[in-house]
């Protein structure tokens, strides 16, 4: 009796070539794409479009210092704040300025990092003090920072101890927020995976909590750091002495007592610059690093 082949029902093969397409797909999607961006294309994308955005504002200020809009003396010229920049690098005095707001700033937020992390962590798992701190932090965040120098000041005096009372007074109520927000926001499944694997406590803090809040956690540290800088700043422009130094905010308080505008732009500048360098060397990477290893950033 001769055999005969059965072929296989068609609608078994379009399944196995559906799953193999559903496989492959999942398999490309799991792919990360790592490679080393072209040196023209990172000019191109990222240095070309705030460099031309600079060149754009420096072009209006020009223009509107050339139609006279304003007096020279309450609108400099950018090359009159380009003289102060100059006058100040050569008399050695640029670098102080900077570095004394910076030290004291990353300082104060330092400070702020060691106590806002665990009240934030106690505030996100413990009901009652969430319920007995938490209204006070979100109040204390939305209080401005220039509220606290006068009592500082009557407190600690004229010293640098004020000034990190009014740095940690602005940032920890938003780091430890952050990280309660981020908390908030960890799936319970997580939580539940972890205690049956045995990481409670200060195990489960630090392995599984922490890991799943960082997203929210990064940006608390960042929100944070804007209120180190702009406490500081407020502080320096209040109080003045000469044992504190000539910080930036110092700096824009002696232009305006000298009614000199562009010494006033010189400080503003200097104040942006460093604001937006510690984004971009410090906070922009490490919030690339997290969502990379979340396979929230694509590379293209």
């Amino acid at each position: 009796m001769a055999s005969t082949d059965i072929d296989p029902a068609p609608g078994h093969d379009k399944a196995s070539q559906d799953l193999a397409g559903l496989e492959a797909g999942l398999d490309a999607l799991d792919t990360v794409q790592v490679g080393r961006t072209p040196l023209r294309e990172t000019l191109l994308r990222k240095v070309l479009p705030p460099v031309t955005a600079v060149a754009l504002v420096l072009v209006v200020w020009q223009v509107l210092v050339w139609a006279e809009v304003a007096p020279s003396y309450k609108l400099p010229s950018p090359s009159a704040v380009w003289d102060e920049v100059s006058t100040a690098w050569l008399e050695g005095t640029l670098l102080g300025y900077i570095w004394t707001s910076v030290s004291r700033g990353l300082l104060g937020f330092l400070l702020a990092l060691v106590i806002g992390t665990p009240l934030g962590l106690l505030v996100a798992r413990v009901k009652f003090v969430r319920a007995a701190i938490g209204p006070i932090l979100s109040g204390l965040q939305s209080l401005p920072s220039v509220a606290w120098v006068p009592p500082a000041v009557i407190w600690l005096g004229l010293d640098d101890k004020m000034m990190y009372a009014v740095i940690l007074l602005g940032a920890v109520p938003s780091i430890a927020n952050g990280l309660v927000a981020g908390v908030d926001q960890i799936p319970p499944l997580f939580l539940r995976a972890g205690r049956t694997l045995g990481a409670t406590g200060l195990r489960g803090a630090w392995h599984i909590v922490m890991p799943a809040a960082l997203p929210g956690y990064l940006a608390g540290l960042k929100q944070g750091w804007a209120f180190s800088w702009r406490s500081l700043m407020a502080a320096e422009i209040i109080a003045s002495s000469p044992d504190l130094g000539v910080g930036l905010g110092q700096l824009l308080e002696n232009g305006r007592n000298n009614s000199s505008m562009s010494q006033v732009f010189l400080a503003i500048l200097l104040i942006l610059v460093v604001g937006i360098a510690v984004d971009l060397l410090v906070f922009s990477p490490l919030e690339r690093r997290v969502l990379r290893g979340r396979g929230l950033l694509v590379t293209r």
